[in-house]
């Protein structure tokens, strides 16, 4: 009886794990299925390296550069918020914060990992961007600046929660034989448990990036929607997620245009493809070894 319980919940679990590979297969197949009709008209390096992304004029440009200049310029800015801050607070709340301490913040963190975009989208459109207009004294502030800034901060959960689960798996025999060799605690932090956790720090860095990089609302509400190559981060700009967001509701089903955006969309599979490559990579290159080489 135990025997055949056991087949059936492996079977289950079996037909699952590969359910998740089937839904995987059918995204990469429909993006590029749609996304390959816009090259047999345009040329791949036009399609990417073009400046201008006109779909609506006669004739159509289909230029991406503009919005993957945006997507990098916005990603980079939020990059420089999230990993300060989200590292600092894993630092925190793993190694100097007292236990009630821990008990209020670590809450916090995941109830800012469970806001919906939308919310942050709306606090920076109300809030964010009439305070950095008035006070960069700038024409708008819906602005690449403000669309990094707000993503930063919704990138913060990830980057503090997964860095402080990495924190926390180093052994305490890590510190106390750096505390016995006369060490104190900032030289064990900086010597001993950042890189012997520099793993899980860098894969949950990786993944903030990526979140950044996939997120829609937020930036379709607070970029400024401009697609130019920005000469300043202060310039309005439309990211490649916005871009799709924007205009797949006023595209015509099977038209270039439509399939432009779906090649977008392949742009931004690979290139978070990329980064979860680059973070398992990562994982597995300075995986701690303890005692086993596994």
């Amino acid at each position: 009886m135990n025997s055949k319980k056991e087949k059936i919940i492996k079977l289950i679990f079996t037909v699952l794990a590969f359910a998740s590979l089937l839904f995987l297969l059918g995204i990469i197949i429909v993006l590029f299925k749609e996304s390959f009709s816009i090259f047999k008209n345009i040329n791949v390096f036009d399609f990417v390296f073009g400046r201008h992304w006109y779909p609506t004029y006669e004739p159509a440009e289909y230029g991406i550069l503009p919005l993957i200049v945006a997507s990098f310029w916005v990603t980079l800015g939020a990059m420089f918020v999230c990993i300060p801050l989200g590292l600092g607070s894993a630092l925190y709340i793993n190694e100097l914060a007292s236990f009630k301490q821990k008990q209020i913040l670590k809450p916090i963190i995941e109830i800012l990992a469970g806001i919906p975009s939308i919310v942050y989208g709306f606090f920076g459109m109300l809030i964010v961007a009439p305070f950095l207009q008035n006070l960069f004294n700038i024409p708008t502030g819906l602005c690449a600046f403000t669309a990094s800034l707000v993503l930063g901060v919704m990138a913060i959960p990830t980057v503090a929660s997964l860095s402080e689960d990495a924190l926390s798996f180093v052994p305490k025999s890590f510190k106390e034989a750096s505390y016995a060799l006369g060490a104190n605690r900032w030289q064990t932090l900086v010597k001993v448990i950042i890189p012997a956790s520099i793993s899980g720090i860098s894969t949950s860095i990786i993944l903030g990036m990526s979140r950044i990089v996939g997120e829609t609302m937020t930036v379709l509400m607070v970029s400024g929607g401009s697609a130019i190559i920005p000469k300043s981060i202060f310039d309005p700009v439309r990211p490649m997620t916005s871009t799709i967001a924007a205009e797949m509701g006023e595209s015509a089903v099977g038209s270039q245009h439509y399939h432009a955006l779906f090649a977008i969309g392949l742009i931004l599979f690979l290139i978070t493809l990329i980064f979860n490559v680059v973070a398992e990579h990562i994982s597995k290159k300075y995986r701690v070894k303890l005692g086993l080489n596994r």
